[in-house]
């Protein structure tokens, strides 16, 4: 189920260009050993009888668990032809929607090939079923070599880690999904020879054909996104410049710095820009003094690889230089590139940083009690969330990503309610009882929750929600108002605009800028700096 040589970077393995003689040698290896296997067990060639026949023994076991006979054909009825077209049709789709388009092609190429193979084979080489078929419900009639369940099952398998290794970030979230594939391809192979449906042969013929099929048709298709500078035509540029390039790197959100180096390197040279200068953040500096040392040195592009964080610190620096700014985003959250629709895969977010268009956006500066004043990107809060940001666990955070929020909010949902004070522009203040105030640059969270749904990066305009579920359940009805994008605004769930807003508690609550906690405290005051900062963004 392997698919060829992969390059470790940014959290993740990255395939390389695949090997077109590598793909086209393992399709000939698996494809002679299925055509070796159909020799073997059809007419009266029968050397592989005595294996075979080991499957009667399979399911005679079975027979003897109306449980297990019962889940047998539940996996039978899922995973047969109309349940694999489901599952293939909604993975192209989505793949699709997220403008994944040449993956989409090889999931639809794999399973379509693969399904008529299977079919033509079934016909040509006529095999009837196992005698020894379970009693309990109807035998089939069709032929029997290779299994059709098996063969759609590897191949769905083989595109699932395949897309995987390209964009799972975590190193064990992509080792638990490509065991979680391989286990049920092996389920559904199991599941035939234990119904009686199918010889042993017959599923390991079906799984040698899918995988034929699949590197056939990785020889041909490359499933990774295209550089933007292979496809559209250079920006005019209003000056000319020596193409400066720096690169300032988070040294602990990539597995391999040498492999990214490699890559961010080759690729530059491509666009036409000149060998990368390097500076990696540390715990004393996040990412000003090297920010600093860009714009000084005279970069005619930054590139940030990085969290929220550290993202914040170097665009905090570079804005008003007129330095553009390429966001890699390789954290947990990664909500800034998210809002400008920058690609997670890091390739492509490499190919936007140095071939994309500039955007001016906002920044909004902020301060606050026990804090100096700072800069924020991205969204800042009092309350619940930045309780969650405050109780996030770093090891389960370092294993499984962003789910780690989601357990620190599980335990922080009955954050008390505090009586808050909020201020717009130069309006009177208003009181509230609120268990959170988010104040947002931006609008979308992960999974492309609107939270303020009419944010927008370069408005100059500021966006407050102020959340008060008076009960447990009421966070669902506030999760279906924000998820429907409700314009209706209460005591629940209300709503502000400005480009100066000031949040004071009546007691010392939990602060964030940007997911990262700032400790505890009791005001935040924010301003909106408009078109401050100019980011690189898709064209």
């Amino acid at each position: 189920m392997g698919v060829g040589p992969t390059i470790r970077f940014g959290h993740t393995a990255r395939v390389t260009p695949p090997s077109r003689r590598r793909s086209v040698v393992l399709a000939l290896l698996f494809g002679v050993l299925y055509a070796v296997l159909a020799y073997s067990v059809t007419q009266d060639r029968a050397p592989l009888d005595g294996f075979d026949v080991e499957g009667r023994a399979l399911e005679d076991w079975a027979d003897n668990s109306r449980l297990a006979l019962d889940t047998l054909r539940l996996i039978e009825e899922l995973f047969g032809t109309l349940g694999m077209t489901i599952l293939t049709v909604l993975l192209v789709l989505a793949l699709v929607v997220r403008r994944q388009r040449w993956a989409a092609l090889l999931a639809a190429v794999v399973m379509i090939a693969t399904s008529l193979a299977t079919t033509f084979f079934k016909t040509w080489l006529g095999r009837d079923r196992p005698e020894w078929q379970g009693t309990d419900f109807s035998p089939l009639n069709s032929f029997s070599f290779p299994s059709g369940h098996a063969s759609s099952a590897a191949a769905f398998a083989a595109v699932l880690v395949t897309l995987i290794v390209l964009f799972v970030r975590r190193a064990s979230l992509r080792r638990l999904g490509i065991a979680l594939a391989v286990v049920w391809w092996l389920t559904v192979c199991l599941d035939r020879v234990l119904l009686g449906r199918h010889f042993p042969t017959d599923v390991i013929a079906g799984s040698l054909l899918a995988l034929t099929v699949y590197f056939l048709a990785l020889a041909l298709i490359d499933p990774r996104p295209r550089s933007t500078a292979a496809k559209a035509e250079p920006l005019p540029e209003v000056y000319t410049s020596e193409r400066r390039l720096a690169v300032i790197l988070n040294p602990i959100k990539v597995e391999d710095v040498g492999q990214f180096r490699a890559i961010v390197s080759e690729m530059a040279k491509a666009s036409g820009w000149s060998e990368p200068t390097w500076q990696y953040t540390t715990i004393e500096d996040p990412g000003t003094g090297m920010a600093e040392k860009a714009a000084v040195s005279g970069a005619d592009l930054v590139i940030v690889c990085g969290g929220d964080g550290t993202v914040r610190e170097v665009c905090a620096e570079l804005a008003g230089t007129g330095i553009p700014v390429g966001i890699v985003p390789a954290g947990t959250g990664n909500l800034l590139a998210r809002n400008l629709d920058v690609p997670l895969y890091l390739r492509s977010a490499i190919d936007v940083a140095l071939n994309g268009q500039d955007r001016a956006i906002d920044l909004v500066k902020v301060g606050g009690d026990g804090i100096e004043d700072t800069h924020f990107m991205v969204m800042a809060g009092m309350g619940f969330d930045a309780a969650i940001m405050e109780g996030v666990n770093e090891d389960i955070k370092k294993k499984i990503g962003w789910v780690a929020y989601v357990v620190s909010g599980l335990k922080s949902l009955m954050f008390p309610a505090i009586k808050v004070e909020v201020q717009i522009d130069d309006e009177e203040p208003s009181v509230h009882r609120a268990r959170t105030v988010v104040v947002g640059n931006v609008g979308f969270l992960q999974a492309g929750m609107p939270l303020l749904p009419d944010a927008t990066i370069d408005d100059g305009i500021l966006d407050v929600v102020i959340i008060h579920p008076r009960q447990f359940l009421s966070w669902i009805t506030v999760a279906m108002r924000v998820l429907r994008k409700s314009t209706i605004v209460d005591e629940t769930l209300d709503r502000r605009t400005g480009s100066r807003v000031r949040v004071r508690a009546s007691t010392d609550t939990p602060r964030q800028l940007d997911g990262d906690s700032i400790g505890e405290g009791r005001e935040l005051w924010m301003e909106c700096i408009h078109g401050r900062l100019l980011v690189r963004v898709p064209r």
